[in-house]
């Protein structure tokens, strides 16, 4: 897509799991920064995690305008994520301050319009839990320093 950046964001407190807790944040940033690490064009912000409360798209993309005026956003949105889109917390108003962008698994029968970027691996943090948590191997679907940090830190046994 020609992207100058792409900004990694991990979740403060996500709305649509709210069940779950998730890992601790100083962990997840940590995971993310090591995934990213050495890969040009990847940065991370951890805006919503310094943010009190429920971290909601708009709220997100509302600091980065600022944070960047006169940018163009792209929001990557996972297709398992395409049929709740609709429930997002002032999603229209979302709509007209990003394009989403739909990261593919397989085979879909819409893609509501948006770009669509065909990936070549079915991955989904879902997924990965889910592995860890039956004690599936996770390995190629995760760098090996994050791979790493959640076997030390015993992470995602309980889900």
């Amino acid at each position: 897509m020609g992207l100058e950046r792409v900004i990694f964001i991990p979740a403060g407190l996500s709305p649509h799991k709210l069940a779950t807790p998730p890992a601790p944040a100083a962990l997840r940033c940590a995971m993310l920064e090591a995934a990213i690490e050495g890969e040009a064009g990847f940065t991370w912000d951890d805006c919503e995690i310094r943010r009190a409360g429920t971290s909601f798209a708009i709220d997100t993309v509302r600091y980065m305008r600022q944070k960047f005026p006169g940018a163009r956003f792209f929001y990557f949105i996972g297709e398992d994520n395409l049929a709740a889109l609709q429930t997002w917390k002032e999603i229209e108003a979302l709509r007209l301050l990003v394009e989403f962008v739909l990261l593919a698994r397989g085979e879909r029968s819409s893609s509501e319009g948006f770009p669509i970027i065909a990936r070549g691996v079915d991955i989904s943090s879902t997924d990965i839990r889910n592995r860890i948590a039956t004690g599936a191997s996770v390995r190629y679907l995760l760098p090996d320093a994050v791979c790493e940090m959640i076997r030390c830190q015993s992470l995602y046994k309980n889900e």
